[in-house]
């Protein structure tokens, strides 16, 4: 029994001394076949290192797909794609964002508004974007102490049918709400008084002061982004 026991020891080690061998290959053989998967697939490392890419890589790679993607059609073409028209939104947005540091995005949504109710009501895009500089510097939810509201700085008493046509005096606040009715009120005036400038100093309050110091501001602000089109025109 003793011999016996003392033979099979050998034979015994030498299966698993095989097998460890044979377990070892394999595991070589799948870390070499990963580190090829690496190298190979950028993508990769992110799924066999989670931490491979830092959360400001990823922040950026999220930017600039989130950049490719609409946000209104005017950022969703290619300028070389888009018509004439987006592309003056387009170099208007990109000056009015810049000049009074207000999201791109939010611009974005009032010059699309502004050339909308411009259409509308017969009124050129431009001076109502130059009117916005002049009452708010672009802040949609601005008040004046009159009362006065949002980007056009409509006073809600003055104008009431207008006002509850649209909601109410909440819904001023509204940016599109309130260049609509901004556009809508101005239009009036000029029907009734039949000038520009008269026009604009009753919409500024200030009919009766005698150097239209306000609309002087509006009417230089409209020649300022009227450069801005006419480059893109030029250049088309």
């Amino acid at each position: 029994m003793r011999i016996a026991k003392k033979q099979q020891r050998p034979i015994a080690a030498a299966e698993i001394a095989g097998r460890l061998v044979s377990f070892a290959q394999r595991v070589l053989a799948g870390v070499g076949l990963m580190a090829l998967l690496v190298v190979a697939l950028p993508s990769s490392r992110q799924f066999f290192f989670g931490h491979s890419i830092t959360p400001q890589q990823a922040a950026i790679a999220t930017s600039l797909r989130f950049s490719n993607t609409t946000s209104g059609t005017i950022h969703g073409a290619s300028l070389s794609q888009a018509s004439l028209e987006e592309r003056e939104q387009h170099a208007l947005i990109e000056f009015i964002a810049k000049r009074y540091r207000v999201s791109d995005r939010a611009v974005a949504a009032f010059v699309d508004t502004a050339y909308r109710a411009g259409q509308e009501y017969s009124l050129d895009p431009v001076l109502l974007l130059a009117v916005m500089a002049i009452e708010s510097r672009y802040n949609p939810v601005a008040e004046s102490v009159v009362g006065a509201r949002g980007l056009m700085q409509v006073i809600p008493k003055f104008h009431v049918d207008k006002v509850y046509q649209h909601g109410g005096e909440a819904a001023l606040l509204n940016p599109e709400v309130n260049i609509y009715v901004g556009a809508q009120i101005l239009r009036e005036y000029l029907k009734r008084f039949g000038q520009l400038e008269t026009a604009l100093q009753v919409y500024g309050g200030a009919f009766d002061e005698p150097t239209s110091q306000y609309a002087a501001k509006v009417l230089a602000e409209r020649a300022r982004l009227d450069r801005i089109v006419r480059r893109i025109r030029n250049d088309a």
